[in-house]
């Protein structure tokens, strides 16, 4: 089943459980969040044709990674399925080559190059910056303490929590995202902040154009995509340009009234 709630980090969240009580809910959301800023190392995997896969294949963009097990039946196809959608948006939005994604089998006895990529098929999920990897336990143990990421072996397969991490380009955890099904700005926005630069440097035209990307492209709820609306920027523009007339004239009133002062004042004396 699926344990949801609420706690102090203020994120809604769900596990996937056995229904036993061995699985401390808000104890792996508290390692999970204390991940977030945290570096992770450079692992090898298998990928599904069998050749090594480095993470920091991978560096210098942001890369998404997905935890699942393949003998999972519900949840982890779940995020799967909910983790293509939004893939498929941010794709969209920002092109093919913008950011990777890495779904990692946790399960190292089972998760082999093998059931990867059938666990991939199976769900129709054929995309080129999304990769299956399998691990090592060692390999995947150290990468769980990297990223906050608790499972525990049950009587029916694993309990851990369902989470999607995105990664920045210098391989520094930004975000985890909580739940088995999540909408695509909780993966977009983001990736956004990564690829834009929500704290760039303004001062080149690089980091003015990022900038200008960053705010207006929005998402629109009706058709589930993001647009470029450039309507904010020439808002903004407009207004500026508002309060720059709106200035001039007044200053121009201040300076002629001031002129007049000075010439009744001398006519005065």
């Amino acid at each position: 089943m699926i344990l949801y709630g609420l706690t102090g980090f203020g994120v809604g969240h769900a596990v996937a459980s056995t229904g036993e009580d061995s699985f401390d809910e808000r104890a792996a959301l508290e390692i999970s969040e204390l991940s977030v800023g945290q570096s992770i190392s450079r692992y090898g995997f298998q990928g599904t044709d069998n050749t090594v896969v480095q993470l920091s294949d991978f560096s210098d963009k942001p890369l998404v990674i997905s935890l699942i097990y393949t003998g999972c039946s519900d949840v982890c196809p779940m995020v799967s399925e909910a983790l293509a959608n939004a893939v498929d948006t941010a794709t969209e939005t920002f092109g093919v080559n913008a950011f990777n994604v890495v779904t990692i089998g946790f399960d190292s006895k089972n998760d082999t190059p093998s059931r990867m990529q059938s666990y991939a098929s199976s769900h129709g999920i054929d995309v080129a910056n999304w990769h299956f990897l399998s691990g090592s336990a060692a390999v995947i143990e150290r990468l769980a303490d990297d990223i906050g990421f608790v499972f525990t072996p049950s009587a029916q397969g694993f309990d851990h929590m369902t989470r999607t991490s995105v990664i920045d380009g210098d391989g520094i955890i930004y975000r985890h995202i909580y739940g088995e099904s999540f909408d695509p700005p909780q993966l977009v926005e983001p990736l956004k902040d990564i690829i834009f630069g929500r704290t760039a440097n303004v001062s080149s035209i690089d980091g003015i154009i990022n900038q200008i990307r960053l705010f207006c492209t929005l998402y629109d709820p009706a058709s589930g995509r993001y647009r470029f609306d450039y309507s904010i920027f020439i808002s903004a523009i407009a207004a500026f340009m508002t309060m720059g007339g709106t200035g001039f004239i007044l200053v121009r009133a201040l300076i002629a009234r001031r002129s007049e002062w000075q010439a009744r004042r001398r006519t005065h004396f």
